[in-house]
């Protein structure tokens, strides 16, 4: 891993890191630095290094923002559905239910490690959370702990 730490005082800045292309690889599962190495190691559970480029990944901090962003989407998309269905066709109850109440939970579980993974990148690339190369006082979490 490359670690770009600038000494104070100093006019050197470490490169750029393109926020879309970082987005796009979390969005992908895939770490935000090479693109390659898996990005969780678990349904939501982000690797503490990328196995391919040794990028420490545990600094992300996505917290409650990834299940936020998600309720956003799937509500909107469920929603709307359910209103243009009652106003198109008016079905029964039930029919909303079998419908409606699937799609909800089959949206929430495709959608939730995309939106993180993008998060990730995201912070990644703006170098927000330790991400910045610099000593970070965040303990690294033992794998063997779990």
């Amino acid at each position: 891993m490359i670690e770009y730490q600038v000494e104070p005082g100093s006019a050197e800045m470490p490169p750029k890191r393109d926020v879309k292309t970082s987005m796009l690889r979390g969005w992908r599962q895939k770490c935000p630095a090479c693109g390659q190495g898996a990005l969780f190691r678990q349904y939501l559970k982000v690797s503490d290094v990328c196995p391919v480029c040794g990028e420490e990944l545990h600094h992300q901090r996505a917290d409650d923002a990834p299940p936020y962003f998600t309720m956003v989407i799937v509500g909107h998309v469920v929603v709307a559905g359910v209103l243009m269905l009652e106003k198109a066709v008016a079905p029964p109850s039930w029919v909303h239910l079998t419908l409606w109440l699937p799609l909800t939970v089959i949206l929430s579980l495709v959608l939730l490690p995309l939106i993180k993974g993008s998060l990730v990148g995201m912070q990644w690339a703006l170098r927000m959370h330790g991400f910045s190369g610099k000593p970070d006082e965040t303990p690294v979490p033992d794998p063997s702990a779990q």
